[in-house]
């Protein structure tokens, strides 16, 4: 069975920065692609990071200089570390599997397979 679990959101103010982590269970970790998402609150699921198996990375415009997405094979986890954060990166986090295959072939990405239950993230002075 395919499991994710994110873990490292929390209350944090403007300028501050998270580590969010997620351990995945069920699937062989290091032939996947993977991406982090996330929901703001009364809106729908956003691209925010994307890594490959040659940890080669995309981010979101919004995002891009501030979050770093990085992977630790040997633990199966995925990480997102967070710097500079703004009101408006708050929302629910999720790592994200593909929909179709080990990878996705369109960016930024628009379709995600399994997901976790998600880390509340909370940007608030």
């Amino acid at each position: 069975e395919v499991q994710l679990v994110e873990s490292g959101g929390g209350l944090v103010q403007p300028g501050g920065s998270l580590r969010l982590s997620c351990e995945v269970s069920g699937f062989v970790f290091r032939n996947y692609a993977m991406s982090w998402v996330r929901q703001a609150p009364g809106k729908g699921l956003e691209w925010v990071s994307y890594i490959d198996v040659a940890d080669s990375t995309l981010y979101a415009d919004s995002v891009k200089g501030r979050f770093t997405i990085s992977r630790d094979n040997a633990k199966n986890t995925l990480y997102l570390q967070m710097n500079s954060l703004k009101i408006e990166d708050t929302g629910v986090y999720y790592c994200a599997m593909p929909k179709f295959g080990l990878g996705w072939t369109h960016f930024p990405p628009t379709d995600f397979g399994s997901r976790g239950q998600g880390t509340q993230v909370t940007v608030a002075s």
